[in-house]
């Protein structure tokens, strides 16, 4: 019941939407009910067995009295036909009546789980965005995408299922009853005692269906992350002859989904004619012990009336059986809920301080003092000491797994250190909004993250208002004009999934463009040309140089010939500085720097020998 009100919670304002739905209900149900009323005086009519005007009911809740009354009335003072036009047109009216307002009814209960389905989605969403970068390291991506897509539309119907469970079907099942009561009480009580039966019968059918639910909502969920994962390394499976195991695993987990689905359908499909049998025993029950009553003339009971009853009672296996079936979608939508609402409760580890400020410009520089930080019981960084001064380039180098990117991610608070500080013009990191902190970085990886959008689009992520000329502006600084307007629609041209109708040169030039436009202070640049080739990488390294003039700028470089004019260089090895200093300074201390530097232009001097030979 708490997972049911914490998701009822998205469907507010509910009473919007309930109050109109009860009202519509109700009118809906009343004039439904009418209708098979109304048998009894259509067919006392057809069959002239109309008796003399009876007295005027005084209780107006004694429907058949009612109708009884009024169709003596026309029987007698304007004959058969015109009272059996009466009756038809009553029954007509009653017909339209009723299916006019379940109409409306329906209409709410879908503007309902319409409104229901928005607010949830909205909140998943917005949180999972909110969600620091390490939740992503440690969950499948497919997962995530299950539970905003498949989860959140499973959870919709269990709001308005539920809703139709505590009230359309009850009431409805009241009427019909109340009407079984008002036409043969005896009948009616006998009848109540197959109910209780049908209903256990049909509970126990249900039962399984929640924990059936959870294992296909799991199952289906890495089921998206393997297909996720085979749509993203499509290259690399067929280049490994992969493609069986990658086939069998997706199909293992869609034969077990299925098998869970299986076993779910049966359950459900079990209950209609479970319910629908139960429901012709007991109308067969009725017919033999009521029409007993009728031949024997036992009781005030009239043929018409007893086929009124029986077509009254055959409508009250209906909302039993609408009941049980809402029921199974309500244990499936809240196994769905329980896998949303996990994401939504997931709080993000880095969030801004409550007395966080907005930090408006970028004057001084950046420190890192005696930080530290590790994943898990793996330490990555260890105290270190460091300024990046306004205006100058600083480049970190060193051999992988030494802390580079580490570095680099705690700047825009990515991640968090595990001791020690890192401080903007002397203001501690914490003590700034991470917006406004953001705002003053511009990020260049080595992956290029583009967008399956237009290149204009791409330039101007981030900035909707972006004028056309300061997209080609920006665009030219990062060399990257001339090959858009190459492209078949120029800067409207799409240029696919991830980029990939760009070369990787191309695609790199346009994170740089994107850069460019937002106009940061301070870039990080994370070996943003090391997947390049000759020729791209001077053409990017072209285009980074225009981009960090006049900037200040953190760079990581496995290719040192691109960093040589750094203002600073620091080397980094098993989490720690252990030099620092011009290129100059570097070679001649004749450390790590200059050992790496030996090892690139070897490897590069061997390169060049294969390429002549």
């Amino acid at each position: 019941m708490k997972t049911y009100f914490r998701l009822l919670a998205f469907a507010k304002p509910i009473n919007k939407f309930a109050i109109p739905y009860i009202l519509c209900t109700l009118l809906s149900i009343i004039f439904s009910t009418l209708n098979l009323a109304l048998l009894a005086p259509l067919l006392a009519t057809i069959f002239s067995n109309v008796k003399e005007v009876p007295a005027k009911p005084q209780n107006w809740f004694d429907i058949f009295a009612v109708f009884n009354y009024y169709t003596a009335f026309v029987f007698n003072k304007y004959g058969a036909i015109q009272t059996l036009r009466f009756v038809c047109g009553c029954i007509v009216a009653s017909v339209l009546l009723g299916n006019l307002f379940r109409y409306f009814a329906d209409k709410i209960m879908e503007s309902l789980r319409i409104h229901t389905l928005l607010n949830l989605r909205k909140a998943v969403f917005n949180n999972v965005m909110d969600l620091h970068l390490g939740y992503f390291s440690n969950e499948r991506k497919g997962d995530i995408i299950s539970k905003i897509a498949s989860d959140v539309q499973t959870v919709q119907y269990t709001v308005t299922g539920t809703l139709q469970v505590i009230f359309k079907e009850p009431v409805a099942l009241l009427f019909y009853l109340v009407m079984l009561f008002i036409i043969s009480y005896k009948l009616t009580l006998a009848s109540m005692l197959i109910i209780p039966v049908a209903g256990f019968l049909i509970s126990r059918i249900v039962k399984k269906l929640k924990q059936h639910a959870e294992e296909a909502h799991r199952t289906y969920g890495l089921m998206i992350s393997y297909l996720d994962e085979a749509l993203h390394g499509i290259r690399i499976i067929k280049a490994f002859n992969a493609v069986k195991f990658t086939t069998d695993r997706f199909n293992n987990e869609n034969v077990r989904y299925s098998k869970i689905g299986r076993a779910m359908a049966s359950r459900q499909q079990l209950a209609s004619p479970v319910s629908e049998t139960l429901g012709v025993m007991m109308v067969a029950g009725i017919v033999l012990y009521g029409g007993t009553l009728v031949l024997s003339n036992q009781g005030d009971l009239s043929a018409a009336a007893f086929i009124a009853y029986i077509a009254l009672f055959s409508q009250v296996m209906r909302p039993a059986k609408a009941i049980s079936t809402s029921f199974s979608n309500i244990h499936s939508g809240v196994a769905a809920g329980e896998r949303v609402l996990e994401l939504i409760d997931e709080k993000p580890a880095i969030v801004d301080a409550p007395d966080a400020t907005v930090i408006t410009g970028f004057e001084k520089d950046i420190e890192f003092r005696n930080v530290s930080f590790a994943y898990g019981e793996k330490t990555i960084l260890k105290n270190i000491n460091l300024i990046v001064p306004k205006g100058k380039t600083v480049a970190l180098v060193g051999p992988s797994g030494g802390g580079k990117s580490t570095m680099m991610d705690l700047i825009p608070r990515f991640i968090e250190p595990q001791s020690g500080s890192i401080l903007i013009d002397g203001r501690p990191l914490q003590s700034v909004t991470m917006e406004s902190l953001r705002a003053q970085l511009g990020l260049v990886n080595q992956e290029s993250i583009l967008f399956n959008d237009s290149i204009f689009n791409n330039i101007a992520f981030g900035k909707p208002d972006a004028s056309p000329e300061a997209v080609e502006a920006a665009a030219r600084i990062a060399n990257a004009h001339d090959f858009i307007m190459g492209t078949a629609e120029g800067y409207q041209t799409n240029i696919g999934d991830k980029g990939s109708k760009l070369s990787g040169g191309q695609r790199q030039r346009i994170c740089i463009a994107r850069a460019v436009l937002n106009n940061p202070p301070v870039m990080l640049l994370d070996e943003a040309t090391s997947a390049l080739d000759t020729e791209s990488e001077k053409m990017v390294q072209d285009a980074l140089n225009n981009l960090m003039k006049h900037r200040t700028s953190l760079v990581i470089a496995h290719r040192l010939s691109t960093i040589q004019n750094a203002d600073l260089i620091v080397v980094l090895e098993d989490g720690q500085i252990v030099e620092q200093g011009s290129h100059l300074d570097l070679i001649a201390s004749n450390g790590l720097y200059k050992k790496l530097i030996d090892m690139q232009t070897f490897a590069s001097g061997k390169e060049d020998a294969v390429t002549e030979a």
